[in-house]
């Protein structure tokens, strides 16, 4: 059986935190930030919590080794 290939873009996408829930990096924060409230970029600067219905498809399907 041959070994399965990281889907790459999810590997520049998501990790891992050690309990194992799936973390990401907030979107929207990257130009037009000028309309866009202060409190609101303050939030988008943490990184979110996958929810667990998706998580098994990451860990699964894009990152079988991860």
């Amino acid at each position: 059986m041959p070994k399965m290939k990281t889907k790459k873009s999810a590997a520049k996408r998501y990790s891992f935190t050690g309990s194992g829930k799936v973390k990401y990096k907030k979107q929207n924060l990257r130009h037009i930030l000028t309309k866009k409230a202060a409190k609101r970029k303050r939030n988008l600067r943490h990184g979110g919590i996958l929810s667990s219905d998706n998580t098994g498809v990451i860990k699964k399907q894009m990152l079988p080794y991860g």
